[in-house]
């Protein structure tokens, strides 16, 4: 078997080399493995792992810079931010340097976009759709897949641009390889000989980047022959002893600081380091001394193993982290599924719950990644919980909507009898008739929101039309009666600024002249009849500013009350004003009784006691309101 065929055979790939190799050769390829042959996958899974990470880097110089571009919490993001995620990425970064990052992000998106697609397929279907015409178009959506292939164009055009790079750059390194075999059996000066496997070395180091899946073999067979030239080096030990120690010098110094990144907590940039320590040992330097080859390179396996191990049990403590975010989940799905069984009656309170569930669904996202074995089911679980919240939602609103529709029918129908009644004349039958649909228009609830604004201003136009008209014809039937209510206003305004005298007779009798005048301008309409409020209000403020005997005061604003409840049209006014002061003596003789039943707990106090002088004061005190109260209600039965 060939050198070549021992050497290449896990990667059949390669072009021909050519396979005239001495005697010597195919027995050292053989017998003697040396420290950069490829380590079975059995005794150094890490080993693997670094140099299939070196050879992505190796295949093209711009992926480095992936191992720099934070990843980010992608699973709890929304749909608007990942497509800003994406779009940052695309717009800042190199496409080779991002694929990673792009994928996770798509996987992503296409998750959460399907859920809402199927939420808004339920809402259509409920909303009594045929499956078959279902169609939803979203802005974000697009947005996402104009940005994708945008990346996909550029990371096309990255490869395109290398392919050719990859195949010439591949030939000249084995090139190179071919160069060095054939340099064991030159019969020339060997200082010349050296000097040209030197340009070879340089030559071999500026050949540029290959396709990661020949890297590692072609640097393997590389190496080898190097080794074998160093190896077959009989003359001119010196230049070779030179190249040995200072190889060994910088891979002590390699290992030295593999040892020291095995102490590092940073786990991730010990492993980041620990690749550009095993690419600079393998690309950068070539071998050492026979006998110090095993020592170093099973140090450096060493230091590497320790990182590897640390950085395994990292994983593990994640695994833990990650079983916790399993049992919030779990707990997150549990809650959405309760509230999805309490039966929810009205409008706000499916808004409230709305609210929870998207609070509930946001902290689901923010919860952090499951164990990978579970991560389906989990997410499927929660898919189901929260598409039967959103049925039942879907559900109640379609009857919703239902009875919306139901309520637009009546208040059209109100419409109509509003509009067909707006230019009546028949004020007597036609005025309850107007009353009457207003009340049923508020009673009747909500309809669509888009028909709300224009029907009420439909309804209310009719119906402002009729009572404008209907006031416009009242007033001018009480023309006499309106000038009455502006006379009265004009006087009102007039004891609003009335300045008291400090003559307490002649204040009297400036108050009741004002008195006299109001009642001698006569009635004011009815829907004017609110100015006697207001007058009443001025009349208290006048008698309050006087000095004088305040029973006699309350009786003046008393009898002056009498006589506007006396001549209004509806005599319900003055039965509630005599229910209300018999009510009020009622309350005072209850308070006597009390005072008068405390007294018997002084029985053997003497009337002197301050104690027992103020129950008297109290007593007569509420004696003297009893006697006003009722001659207020003889006052009133004298006019029935």
């Amino acid at each position: 078997m060939s050198e070549k065929d021992n050497l290449l055979q896990a990667d059949g790939k390669l072009e021909n080399q050519s396979t005239e190799n001495s005697a010597k050769t195919e027995e050292k390829t053989v017998t003697e493995p040396t420290e950069n042959q490829e380590i079975p996958e059995s005794q150094d899974e890490v080993l693997n792992e670094i140099e299939a990470v070196n050879a992505e880097d190796a295949e093209d110089e711009d992926t480095k810079g992936r191992h720099e571009i934070e990843v980010k919490d992608y699973h709890a993001m929304e749909l608007e931010d990942l497509v800003a995620e994406l779009e940052k990425l695309v717009n800042d970064e190199k496409a080779q340097a991002i694929k990673t990052h792009v994928e996770d992000i798509r996987a992503e998106f296409k998750t959460k976009f399907n859920v809402l697609l199927e939420d808004k397929k339920e809402e259509f279907l409920n909303e009594g759709g045929n499956e078959i015409d279902f169609h939803y178009s979203s802005p974000i959506h697009k947005q996402f897949k104009e940005t994708y292939f945008v990346y996909r164009d550029k990371l096309k055009t990255h490869y395109q641009s290398i392919e050719k790079n990859h195949k010439d750059n591949l030939a000249e390194r084995l090139r190179i390889i071919e160069e060095i075999k054939g340099l064991i059996n030159v019969e020339e000066n060997i200082n010349t000989t050296y000097k040209y496997f030197k340009e070879l070395q340089e030559q071999w180091r500026n050949a540029g980047a290959i396709p990661r899946d020949k890297y590692n073999n072609a640097w393997n067979t590389y190496h080898h022959h190097v080794e074998i030239f160093y190896d077959f080096l009989h003359l001119n030990r010196d230049l070779r002893d030179l190249d040995f120690k200072h190889n060994l010098d910088q891979k002590l110094k390699i290992i030295e600081r593999a040892e020291e990144l095995a102490q590092d907590d940073n786990l991730n940039r010990a492993f980041r380091e620990l690749q550009v320590l095993h690419k600079l040992w393998k690309e950068d330097l070539g071998p050492v001394a026979k006998e110090n080859r095993d020592e170093i390179w099973n140090r450096f396996k060493a230091a590497t193993k320790i990182i590897h191990d640390k950085r395994q049990d990292y994983f593990k403590d994640l695994d833990k982290i990650y079983e916790l975010n399993l049992e919030t989940k779990h707990a997150i799905i549990s809650k959405i599924e309760a509230i999805s069984k309490q039966p929810v009656k009205s409008h706000s309170a499916w808004q409230n719950k709305i609210k929870e569930i998207e609070t509930l669904r946001k902290e689901f996202f923010s919860a952090g990644k499951v164990p990978v074995k579970v991560n389906e089911a989990t997410w499927s679980k929660f898919k189901d919980v929260v598409r039967d919240f959103n049925r039942n939602k879907n559900a109640f609103y379609k009857d919703l909507k239902k009875e919306q529709h139901n309520n637009l029918d009546k208040k059209l129908a109100l419409i109509k009898i509003a509009e067909e009644n707006k230019d009546s004349e028949d004020f007597e039958t036609t005025t309850p008739l107007m009353k009457k649909i207003q009340n049923e228009w508020k009673n009747i609830g909500h309809v669509p929101r888009r028909d709300s604004d224009k029907i009420w201003k439909q309804f209310k136009g009719a119906c402002n039309h009729y009572f404008n008209k209907f006031h416009a014809t009242k007033d001018a039937e009480n023309k006499e009666s309106l000038e009455v209510y502006n006379k009265k206003k004009e006087l009102l305004d007039n004891m609003k600024t009335l300045e008291m005298s400090g003559d307490n007779k002649q204040d009297l009798q400036l108050i009741k002249d004002h008195i006299a005048q109001w009642k001698a301008l006569g009635a004011v309409p009815q829907n004017k009849r609110y100015i006697e409020g207001k007058y009443g209000k001025a009349l208290d403020a006048l008698f309050d500013a006087l000095k004088m005997d305040k029973e006699e005061a309350e009786m003046i604003k008393f009898e002056n009350k009498l006589e506007n409840l006396s001549n209004a049209n509806d005599s319900r006014f003055l039965d509630n004003e005599r229910s209300f002061i018999r009510k009020k003596i009622d309350e005072v003789k209850g308070e006597i009784n009390q005072l008068e039943n405390n007294l018997l707990f002084f029985k053997h106090v003497k009337d002197d006691n301050p104690l027992v002088k103020e129950v008297y004061k109290n007593i007569e005190k509420h004696k003297s309101t009893l006697a006003l109260w009722k001659t207020k209600l003889s006052k009133i039965k004298e006019l029935y």
